[in-house]
């Protein structure tokens, strides 16, 4: 049931994305359901297959993704519903291969001006659950700023404090988490490109969430039976990207994604994502 409640949550707010208010002015909007396939690295399986003995290994996937954002006067919202490996939308709660299991993540966010300046409030909630039993939300409260320019380039930085609510462990506070999200747009050879970042850093995380522990002995990091799941105290997680806008309407793209001591491996993590996009 919390699954339902987060991803309605979510789907209303993407909803919202697109539709303007009486009250509120908007300045843009956009939204587009795209096609994606997410090529691991080998070294990348070989070390998540090693560190955790089978647990976690990562797996090459397609995935389906509806995304959507906008912006108003008083701030912006953005928001996506990913279905990673569709063909498996059985529920095998017994799998034991979450890595090739059924899976929805999703995330939604909102930044609210502070007035007339280019601080925000700024607040994002992520949630991803499978087939195999596994769940996780993460939750960010905090503030973010708007950078413009006349050539292209926008960054919104962020910092916040972290909740995140684990099936393996529970919920609670999770220390912080800083980042930013940026693109730049160009024209090259008469053809619109657009290059993307986005970039998670957490820190100060709880020995919990650091991995869990299999056996009633096991207290925590460095016991018996304690699997090493997120490794150390701070984590990276984030993609860089290019996009050409073939159309209005059609959009292609190839991301480099990684992630270091997150993703369920305690170690640098990367991967291909190759994309195609339809723009409404």
């Amino acid at each position: 049931m919390k699954n339902v409640k987060t991803l309605t949550l979510i789907a209303a707010a993407v909803a919202a994305m697109t539709t303007g208010t009486v009250q509120a002015e908007q300045y843009y909007g956009f939204a587009n359901v795209s096609v994606n396939y997410l090529d691991w690295s080998d070294g990348t399986e070989d070390r998540s297959r090693d560190i955790q003995n089978g647990f976690g290994a990562k797996s090459d996937f397609v995935y389906i993704e509806v995304e959507g954002g906008a912006g108003y006067n008083w701030g912006d919202v953005y928001g996506f519903i990913d279905f990673e490996n569709p063909t498996k939308m059985d529920w095998q709660k017994d799998q034991d291969d979450g890595s090739k299991a059924f899976r929805i993540a999703a995330k939604g966010s909102v930044a609210v001006n502070m007035g007339e300046t280019n601080w925000n409030y700024y607040g994002h909630i992520y949630s991803l659950s499978d087939s195999s039993g596994f769940y996780e939300q993460n939750i960010v409260l905090g503030v973010s700023y708007d950078i413009n320019t006349d050539f292209g380039l926008w960054v919104k930085p962020f910092l916040g404090a972290h909740f995140a609510h684990n099936s393996a462990i529970g919920a609670g506070f999770n220390g912080g988490m800083g980042g930013w999200v940026l693109g730049y747009n160009f024209k090259m050879a008469g053809q619109d490109f657009m290059v993307t970042n986005w970039n998670e850093i957490e820190f100060a995380r709880e020995d919990e969430y650091r991995g869990f522990c299999t056996t009633d002995t096991c207290t925590g990091p460095g016991d018996a039976g304690f699997q090493n799941t997120n490794g150390k105290s701070t984590g990276l997680n984030g993609a860089v990207a290019l996009w050409w806008n073939v159309s209005s309407e059609f959009t292609l793209g190839v991301q480099y994604r990684y992630a270091d001591n997150k993703l369920g491996t305690a170690a640098y993590q990367n991967a291909a994502i190759f994309s195609a996009k339809y723009n409404f």
